[in-house]
């Protein structure tokens, strides 16, 4: 290979930074809402922390749902952008729902169009990515995205406080401001994310069906596994903000929690998404597993208000080392010709998961307290620690 190709090879994508800056925008808004949704449920319209649990997890495993369909049309047709589009769209539209909610009912009806739209762009987003760029720096395109999405994640919150002291905690107020960001990431969509003609041409033949699950192979089975224990272990961030305000954070700065969180997650993603191009996968996974034990059992039994933030602080950092990589390992994992197939199926296995999760880390928390729901959390993430102690070789690169 020619030194220019091989500068070709390492220059990042513009379509890849374009879907940073989409995630950006779009988690910004998603953001000013979530760090105050708890707090809008329970709050203001008086449901219950087992409520805000089934409320989440049913939204985020609609949107998991969603993937598998919209995987299997973006291999189809071998069309990505389309797809993309309308997911943003409809996760844009969904945001003036929240202010408008008068009942926890409503609320859900907002998650779920709103989590439908995450569904349908999310595996041909991740698809594309892995389209755009070459293997050698695929951790590092996933890791830029995830870094920029993090950011964004980061922004909302902080704009959340901001928001909250210029209304006087007017939450509802907020949630209309909300909606801004979100139409600019459906522009940023429209003008900025292009296809190629190797994503857009016909597909080779037919997308995903059930023969194919098993077509996608053992390597891809073994990730699928790992992600589906992760996913049981790592419930809702809700119960973070519901922690640090039991522990007496105020209501205007509870999306202080979500900054925390998102801080440690944007600095650690990059970084993270970079190493993963250069050593295994296992280490990273252990490393990642194992400070969401440490912080599970910082969240159950902390030493005041600083202890929940550490403890939130290691939750970030667990989700830097784990999360891009395992977009890495499925893609690398799964056939090219179904690859946005096998984004959709890990994404709906890893959603089932995350609202059984989410489910019974509300009813724990309502039945035994707060502490028993981490603790929960630090179990299955032993028992993950474990499975990838078993499933991925020392040597094994992903």
């Amino acid at each position: 290979m020619t030194r220019a190709a091989r500068q070709r090879q390492a220059t990042m994508p513009r379509t890849v930074w374009a879907l940073g800056l989409v995630s950006f925008f779009m988690d910004a808004s998603s953001e000013i809402i979530h760090a105050l949704l708890p707090l809008f449920l329970t709050g203001t319209l008086g449901a219950s922390v087992a409520v805000v649990g089934l409320i989440d997890g049913v939204a985020e495993a609609t949107s998991s749902v969603t993937k598998v369909f919209s995987g299997w049309v973006s291999d189809r047709f071998r069309r990505r952008k389309p797809l993309i589009l309308l997911g943003y769209g409809l996760a844009a539209l969904s945001k003036p729902l929240f202010p408008l909610a008068t009942a926890p009912a409503l609320v859900l009806g907002a998650r779920f169009i709103d989590r439908v739209g995450k569904g349908i762009r999310g595996a041909p987003r991740d698809a594309l990515v892995a389209d755009a760029t070459a293997p050698e720096i695929r951790g590092r395109a996933y890791g830029l995205r995830q870094g920029l999405d993090t950011a964004g994640a980061l922004a909302g919150p902080l704009a959340a406080i901001g928001l909250m002291a210029l209304f006087s905690d007017d939450i509802v107020r907020v949630f209309w401001i909300a909606a801004i960001p979100a139409w600019i990431a459906v522009l940023v969509v429209a003008a900025g994310v292009r296809e190629s003609g190797a994503e857009s041409a016909p597909a080779p033949r037919a997308a995903l069906r059930f023969a194919d699950v098993r077509r996608l192979g053992a390597p891809f089975m073994r990730v699928l596994t790992i992600g589906v224990l992760i996913s049981l272990a790592r419930f809702s961030e809700a119960f973070l903000v519901l922690r640090a305000t039991g522990a007496g954070l105020s209501m205007m700065l509870a999306p202080l929690a979500f900054v925390a969180l998102n801080l440690f997650y944007a600095l650690g993603a990059y970084p993270a998404g970079a190493l993963s191009d250069r050593i295994a996968a296992r280490g990273l996974l252990l490393s990642g597993l194992g400070v969401l034990i440490a912080a599970d059992c910082l969240l159950a039994f902390p030493p005041g208000l600083a202890g929940v933030f550490a403890g939130i602080a290691l939750w970030g950092l667990h989700m830097a080392l784990t999360q891009g990589l395992l977009a890495k390992l499925v893609a690398d994992t799964a056939p090219e010709t179904l690859r946005a197939s096998a984004f959709g199926v890990f994404n709906l296995a890893g959603g089932l998961a995350a609202l059984l999760a989410s489910v019974l880390a509300g009813l724990v928390w309502t039945e035994f307290g707060p502490a028993a729901s981490f603790l929960a959390g630090a179990g299955f993430s032993a028992a993950a620690f474990v499975l990838v102690i078993a499933a991925l070789a020392p040597h094994r690169r992903s």
